[in-house]
């Protein structure tokens, strides 16, 4: 594939991403194959979770382990009954729980997405909530895993209709990332979510709490950027994640607009010609609090909360 092609085939992945406050945001959806990657890595890592379990389970509780996978129907005793009930909320938990406890964190990845390098996004631009997430997670039953049952449970070479009905619902879902531009699933499109790539760039020394946090002035405009309580009240974790995803990407015509955004906001008229220095002392400072009040037990999650 030549240079231009792998461009041109980049930039028809970009979108813009506008906040609730109108600040656009420009993010690459994120590759088809670097999707499959992402969910054969989780598939793994969550199958060698089980498998670790289901070992120590073994081991800890051999006889009772032996007695539940011989054991005719009904004729289990009271503990076997216990850790076979036990052994199934486990699946259970691990299935649901491991996309769902991951994707609703503040980095919106399971551990397969932060290795591929992507990560989940409302496309409205808001803060990703936990009924999206859960609705996207609940669509991959119907997606992957009831068709799955279908063509495993349908009887060895006389599945008939039952198991070309489950081949055909699985090819139907998989190849519905393809007949959209977005390389939406089901389960994104009645989310309303993206996927989107995530950089992977380290935060410049400038951002540490420890510089700016004490206060920083501009090198192009001699001001001096120091913050009040009431005015870093007006933000919670949401909005410095933003802010930091911002200052990562460094867009200038999308840091002009979180610049203006913020000082509308906070009442302050700091003048134009080195917005960046504003943003960085700001999102120190703003850092800083958070993270000191944390320490007291008192999170802010966003500007909302």
């Amino acid at each position: 594939m030549s240079a231009a092609s792998a461009i041109g085939r980049l930039d028809k992945r970009k979108r813009m991403l506008v906040t609730p406050e109108g600040i656009a945001v420009p993010v690459t959806i994120a590759s088809r194959g670097s999707r499959l990657g992402a969910l054969t890595l989780d598939f793994l890592i969550l199958g060698t979770g089980l498998f670790a379990v289901q070992l120590f389970l073994l081991f800890a509780l051999g006889g009772v382990i032996e007695e539940i996978s011989t054991a005719a129907d009904g004729t289990l005793s009271g503990a076997s009954e216990f850790i076979l009930i036990l052994m199934i909320l486990l699946l259970f938990l691990a299935r649901y729980g491991y996309f769902l406890s991951f994707e609703l964190g503040p980095r919106g990845a399971t551990l397969g997405k932060r290795i591929v390098g992507i990560r989940v996004a409302a496309r409205g631009g808001g803060r990703l909530t936990a009924e999206a997430i859960i609705a996207r997670n609940l669509l991959r039953d119907i997606e992957l895993f009831m068709p799955l049952i279908f063509l495993l449970i349908a009887p060895s070479g006389e599945s008939g209709s039952f198991g070309l009905a489950g081949m055909v619902w699985f090819m139907v879902f998989m190849a519905f990332p393809f007949f959209n531009k977005d390389a939406m699933r089901a389960g994104d499109v009645i989310a309303g979510t993206w996927v989107v790539e995530a950089p992977r760039t380290k935060l410049a020394d400038a951002l540490s709490t420890q510089g700016s946090a004490g206060g920083a002035s501009s090198t192009v405009t001699g001001a001096r950027y120091q913050f009040g309580d009431a005015e870093l009240s007006v933000y919670g974790e949401h909005e410095l994640q933003t802010l930091e995803r911002m200052l990562r990407e460094a867009q200038p015509d999308a840091l002009a607009a979180v610049h203006a955004a913020i000082c509308r906001k906070i009442g302050w008229d700091p003048g134009a010609g080195d917005e960046r220095a504003f943003l960085e002392a700001f999102y120190g400072q703003l850092r800083a609090k958070l993270e000191g009040n944390m320490r007291f037990g008192k999170r802010k999650a966003d500007k909302f909360s």
